[in-house]
This record gives C-alpha cells, structure tokens and sequence, in this order.
C-alpha cells in the first residue's frame, strides 16, 4: 500500500525521524510542504538533522503536533537535499503556508547557517 504525500495535507508540522551513526532515532517536529507528491523540508545547514541525513538519507515521518504528539500513522521515506535552484522556490511555498511566522523564524536562526531544503520521497 503506498502512501500519497497528499495524506498529509491539513498539517502544520511532521515529525521528521532521522538516526545517528550508531542508529538510534532522534524525532524532530518540523514545518513541511508538498508538491509534486514529494515532502519538502527547509532547515538550516549547521543543524543536526542535516548532519545526520547525510550519513543516513533513510527517514520515518508522520503528522504531529508543535511538540511532536502523534496525530497519525508513520511512514518510511528517503530524503535528498535539493540544489540550490530549486531551493527559493520551497522556501517561498514555505513562507506561503506559514506567513509572517516562518519569516521571523528565519531571521532567529541566521546563525545557523544556510538554507538547506530536504525532499523526502514516501516508500
């Protein structure tokens, strides 16, 4: 049974599962957006779930809440960093869904490097 990226549709946040070199799971909730069936994450490049993805691109998400409570089913993904042309496009979706806030979030996380946008395709 595939799962359609478009489930996930209504949501504020997904908590992104992401694992450590020794395979232990870390649970972050974070901001999405879809398109093209495909979950699109923008974080900043010193953050630890991009280091962690670039030893491990395997990922489980699911609907949650602002502090990671479960509000559905976890799915497996396989995430890929986007380059930097397509980058502002997410970005500007991103600051579509979640307005002034996603802007003044921004600006709190300067020191944390650049924009890195994540895509996780649904397994």
């Amino acid at each position: 049974m595939s799962v359609d990226a478009h489930e996930f549709d209504g949501y504020k946040y997904i908590n992104l599962e992401t694992y450590k070199k020794n395979g232990q799971p870390i649970s972050t909730p974070v901001w999405f957006v879809i398109e093209n069936n495909l979950i699109f994450i923008v974080t900043r490049s010193s953050t630890g779930k991009v280091k962690r993805l670039k030893n491990n691109p395997n990922v489980r998400i699911m609907p949650c809440g602002f502090r990671g409570e479960p509000k559905g089913k976890r799915v497996g993904g396989i995430a890929k960093f986007i380059n930097s042309n397509e980058s502002a496009r997410i970005v500007n979706l991103r600051n579509k869904k979640y307005g002034i806030t996603a802007k003044l979030v921004s600006l709190f996380t300067l020191r944390k490097g650049e924009f890195i946008v994540i895509s996780i395709q649904i397994t």
